[in-house]
């Protein structure tokens, strides 16, 4: 089944990093129209390799961070029915980071460690939006390998959010229509 959706798959990704018509603009282009507007994005303005660099960056930092704080506020922020205690510095450090990274190595019990808030909002925003950040710094390798009459790779922020809203949340989607219909509940 991988290797019989690698075209389609391939086919469909390039059409959403290039801009183009992929069949769900319709639904989801005035989310992502909406995304740029909440986020002052110029999706026609283009970046360099180190703007490029820079935002991304920027933007994995600003995640490690609020993960961070998200999980050592836990204990006075809402959807914390079990009233668990604030994550200790070291573990919170970890999971921030392995979460930024996208490599999400577990050193604890989710349940009995994180609160819903933190689960929710922290780690599982995290994962969609570190898979974007990869996929948008391959986009951006892609482009400047191809592109040799200029040194303008993309946008990074466009590029994130192409990822998250054609890409990964359709993506998500199906996969959990699957899931339910084989009776998984969570």
């Amino acid at each position: 089944a991988l290797v019989a959706l690698v075209k389609p798959r391939g086919w469909y990704m390039a059409r959403v990093y290039r801009g183009e018509p992929c069949g769900l603009d319709r639904v989801l282009g005035r989310l992502e129209r909406g995304l740029y507007q909440i986020a002052v994005v110029k999706p026609n303005s283009e970046m360099n390799w180190r703007q490029y660099a820079l935002a991304m960056l920027l933007f994995n930092m600003l995640g490690l961070v609020f993960v961070y704080a998200l999980q050592r506020l836990q204990h006075v922020l809402p959807l914390n029915p079990q009233s668990l205690a604030a994550v200790t510095p070291d573990s919170s450090f970890n999971t921030a980071v392995s979460f930024a990274t996208n490599t999400n190595w577990q050193g604890y019990g989710g349940e009995t460690t994180m609160s819903y808030l933190t689960q929710m909002l922290g780690l599982t925003v995290q994962n969609f939006v570190s898979a974007a950040a990869g996929m948008a710094c391959l986009v951006a390798l892609i482009r400047g390998f191809s592109r040799k009459q200029t040194d303008q790779i993309g946008n990074f922020w466009v590029d994130l959010t192409r990822g998250t809203v054609y890409i990964l949340l359709p993506l998500s989607f199906i996969l959990a229509l699957a899931l339910v219909s084989q009776g998984v509940v969570q």
